[in-house]
This record gives structure tokens, sequence and C-alpha cells, in this order.
């Protein structure tokens, strides 16, 4: 179980109280890095409620279940593509570890999003 004193699953290296939770509790992420290092975390922790909020209206599906036995291992960003806090548009390329029943893997994936409102939203995903 992952606490607010656990270091956060997004791999910035502080603790989660300090990092994801924030955006996890309503605050506004500032990037579209910052949003998808978030969305990771919320996979990781379970959070399905934050996950459905931060994606895209066009593109959101009406409700999400997790896999059982999946647990997130490891986020690697390896690219980023405009996506600040004045940008419009934004490009995160990531390798996100797993397991799951003794299987290992890693799910590479170039996620676009928008910012509208002032909040940035996960629009969709090529792997």
């Amino acid at each position: 179980m992952i606490t607010d004193a656990s270091r956060c699953p997004c791999g910035t290296g502080l603790v989660y109280g300090e990092c994801c939770a924030r955006w996890h509790r309503g605050e506004t992420a500032p990037t579209a890095e910052a949003l998808m290092r978030s969305r990771y975390s919320a996979f990781a922790v379970g959070d399905a409620d934050y996950l459905l909020a931060t994606w895209h209206a066009s593109t959101r599906p009406s409700d999400l279940e997790f896999e059982a036995g999946m647990r997130w291992r490891r986020l690697d960003v390896l690219a980023t593509s405009a996506g600040g806090p004045f940008d419009r548009e934004g490009v995160v390329e990531f390798e996100a570890r797993w397991s799951q029943d003794g299987d290992r893997g890693v799910l590479h994936e170039v996620s676009e999003f928008v910012r509208e409102g002032g909040r940035w939203f996960y629009l969709r995903g090529t792997h």
C-alpha cells in the first residue's frame, strides 16, 4: 500500500504526498508530463476516478476496471514535446514496467495531451 510517506510510483524520487498525491487530491497538474506521471501513479494506486477525470471527454471510456494482479513497477519518461504551462498540446513518450501473475512486461506509449480551461487532459496514446 502506498502512503503519503512512500516513494511516489512516478519515479521523481519525491514522496507520494509531495508529488502525485496533490494532483490526485484536486490540484491542477501544471504540465503534460506532470499529468502523465500522476496518471501512471493513479494506475499504481488504483485511483480510477482520477484517471477518468483527467481523460479528455472525447476519448474517455464510460468506466475503467483494473486488471486483477497487475502491478506497475517503474516509469521511465523517454521524451516530451511541448506540454508546458502555456502550451495547448503536449506529447509524452514513456515506458511503464509491469508484472502480473509471474509475467513481466513493458508498455511503451506516446501519449497526447490537450489543455482546456487551464487543465491538462489525456487525449490518446499510441503503443
